[in-house]
């Protein structure tokens, strides 16, 4: 907002300056017939970042992926604030983001909109989304800010949105091609294409492909080995094909349709805990993942808005160790996980300040198996909001009500009982003073996570009788933003600090058989915490801009369950408590330069002693890109190094992260 009254203001100087110019030329005009050619004097002003008041938010944006050295959605989202990405380790392993201390099973996983969902575990591995098709990441504490969404949207602790590319073409250039390569380190090679398409004038389509391949051998050091000798990680080679598209239709932006497909293959190794150079996995998945889900909106003039999505879904498991001890010299499972969505949102507009929606979703889940014994569960979950959203003068608040059923059957066994809440949320925000640089904001929502079919059903003859975990949620906090003057374009500074608490968190606990469950609830955990973001660019020369940011998060999660239990108070397993990143770069005419630096202080994987304590890491990376013009079509190359300084380090003890790396990638558009 402050840059919008910053360009008013230019714009009414030019105004006089213009009236000026006129005066003076028409005077010069009555005492000479000459005439002059003024030259042209451009106003440039760069707009500070979007800041979202209600709920936290942040968002990192296509032309920052390169900036980041990402090349996945979870290496996108590890800067930041609060968030805490766990990595198996390798180019294939399983990457989760955990925000504010909560698992990834609290954080929802938009996709346009629409949830990714997995019945089975829960959680979504963010390493499988390439981001060639990505054109926005957002992380929001709480939820997004509309209240006419999905009613799935309302229902976790986070939301994390991934907003695809759209076509925005024209009749002049009715289609754009874009092909790249990508090769580095362990064998990587990954060609992917893209093709956009205006039909006419309202149709148009998008197809992506993507192709990855990479062996996974990288030279590491082993954890707690005081000598020099360097091991490679072995069965961690990967191969992934993925296929997505998009076709729409938009009338006018207040009417518009969409239908999406996103196909996805891949076949890697799982090379499994490295204890002391004991390194024998011969553990194979294979992932073979379909949707197709179609959205309508519609924003009618007498202030209704309608808000269509459904999704079809299909997801294939399968697990392979053929070193497994049984008769049959292997273990081999298979699963099929299917889902059908629906959603229906409508929202009203009372009044200008004043909105209210209400959102209905249903959906039916199953997964079969060839696991022992196995229950064959189908799920249904119904939710139905009711929200508002009102502004009255400096106050801007918003609340919803959310109702949530999950009812279940099986066809072996006793299905547990179905489990109905209703689950609060307000949010506000306040502008204290009459400028918009500072505005204040606060949040309280409830909500609760139902265990999962693998936490309930796997490996199980007898019924797990596991309570969902509820969680209170409460946030307060600040934001700050103002461009400066002609050398710092702008600086955004937003700080958070939150309290959550879980009762009957949910844990795994290896069991000494099939018949005793080994999933159970812990107790209680209370998290207290400290979000801080700081972004600004400067004008360093003539046509060279600095990029600078931060975010820092402090956090202490701990077990609150039992004064008596020696693990009471302490922090709960793979959370630091501190996390920081660090971004800067130099964007000169073409050519870019960046640096990215990570940080994350000692976690435990059990008690908070010291022989269960993974160290603190360190991380640099640093990358090089260079946009320019063959002939008439655009180009871009770049270089990235990853873990410059060639750190040893684990984000999960016994998966050992990669070494020093290197990537190069060349993209052609036509």
């Amino acid at each position: 907002m402050k840059s919008t009254v910053y360009i008013c203001k230019q714009i009414r100087l030019s105004k006089w300056v213009a009236l000026l110019l006129v005066l003076y030329g028409a005077d010069s005009y009555a005492q000479t017939d000459t005439t002059k050619n003024l030259k042209e004097v451009k106003i440039n002003s760069s707009a500070a970042p979007k800041v979202q008041t209600f709920s936290p938010a942040q968002q990192v944006t296509a032309a920052d992926f390169k900036r980041y050295s990402a090349f996945n959605v979870a290496d996108a989202v590890r800067n930041f604030a609060g968030v805490n990405v766990r990595d198996y380790g390798g180019i294939g392993g399983l990457k989760t983001v955990s925000v504010r201390s909560m698992g990834a099973n609290h954080t929802a996983v938009l996709y346009d909109g629409v949830q990714l969902t997995d019945a089975q575990n829960g959680q979504i591995d963010l390493g499988k989304f390439n981001l060639n098709n990505v054109q926005e990441i957002a992380l929001y504490n709480a939820q997004p800010p509309e209240i006419c969404m999905t009613a799935r949207a309302f229902a976790s602790a986070s939301v994390l949105s991934i907003k695809t590319v759209r076509p925005g073409l024209s009749v002049d250039k009715p289609y754009q091609v874009q092909l790249g390569l990508k090769g580095g380190s362990f064998g990587l090679i990954n060609p992917y294409l893209q093709w956009q398409q205006r039909i006419s004038d309202d149709w148009s389509f998008i197809v992506n492909s993507y192709y990855q391949k990479a062996n996974g051998r990288y030279k590491f050091k082993v954890d707690d080995d005081a000598s020099d000798t360097l091991a490679i990680r072995k069965n961690s080679d990967i191969a992934i094909h993925q296929v997505d598209g998009a076709l729409y239709w938009a009338k006018s932006d207040s009417n518009r349709f969409h239908i999406q497909f996103n196909y996805y293959n891949s076949e890697r190794g799982l090379p499994g805990a490295f204890i002391y150079y004991v390194n024998n996995s011969y553990q194979r998945l294979r992932n073979e993942d379909v949707f197709v889900q179609a959205g309508y909106e519609r924003v009618f003039t007498n202030g209704f808005h309608l808000l269509l999505n459904t999704k079809a879904s299909r997801g294939y498991q399968h697990y392979l160790d053929t070193s497994f001890v049984n008769t049959k010299g292997e273990l081999s499972e298979h699963y099929t996980q299917r889902e059908i969505y629906q959603s229906v949102s409508l929202a009203y507009r009372i009044l200008p300040e004043w909105e209210v929606s209400y959102s209905s979703d249903g959906s039916v889940a199953d997964l079969k198996s060839d696991v022992y014994a196995y229950a064959f569960p189908t799920q249904l979950q119904l939710y139905n909001v009711l929200a508002t959203d009102v502004t009255l003068g400096k106050w801007h608040l918003q609340g919803n009500v959310l109702h949530r059923y999950i009812g279940q059957s099986v066809k072996e066994g006793k299905a547990p009982p179905s489990r109905s809440a209703f689950l609060p949320t307000v949010m506000l925000s306040v502008q204290p003073f009459n400028k918009q640089n500072l505005q204040l904001r606060a949040f309280y929502k409830r909500i609760f996570r139902n265990p999962t079919f693998s936490e309930e059903y796997y490996y199980t003859t007898l019924p797990r009788v596991i309570k969902p975990e509820y969680t209170n949620q409460y946030n307060f906090g600040f934001t700050y933003s103002k461009v400066v003057n002609s050398l710092i374009d702008y600086v955004t500074f937003t700080a958070d600090a939150y309290y959550n608490n879980i009762t009957d968190k949910i844990i795994y606990l290896p069991g000494r058989s099939a018949e005793i469950p080994a999933v159970i609830n812990l107790g209680k955990v209370d998290i207290k915490g400290l979000d801080v973001n700081l972004k600004s660019q400067l004008n360093l020369a003539q046509n060279c801009k600095g990029i600078f940011s931060v975010a820092y998060t402090y956090q202490r999660a701990q077990n609150v369950t039992n004064p008596s239990e020696r693990i009471y108070l302490d922090q709960i397993p793979y959370t630091p408590k501190h996390l920081l990143s660090a971004n800067a770069g130099v964007l000169y005419n073409k050519l870019g330069v960046y640096y990215n630096h990570t940080f994350s202080s000692v976690r435990y994987t059990s008690n908070n002693i010291p022989e269960y304590m993974i160290p603190a890491y360190n991380i640099s990376d640093a990358s090089v890109v260079y946009n320019f013009t063959y002939g008439k079509l655009p180009v871009s190359l770049s270089a990235e190094a990853n873990n410059l300084f060639n750190k040893n380090y684990s984000v999960i003890k016994y998966y050992p992260m990669p070494g020093r790396s290197f990537r190069l990638t060349f993209q052609l558009t036509i």
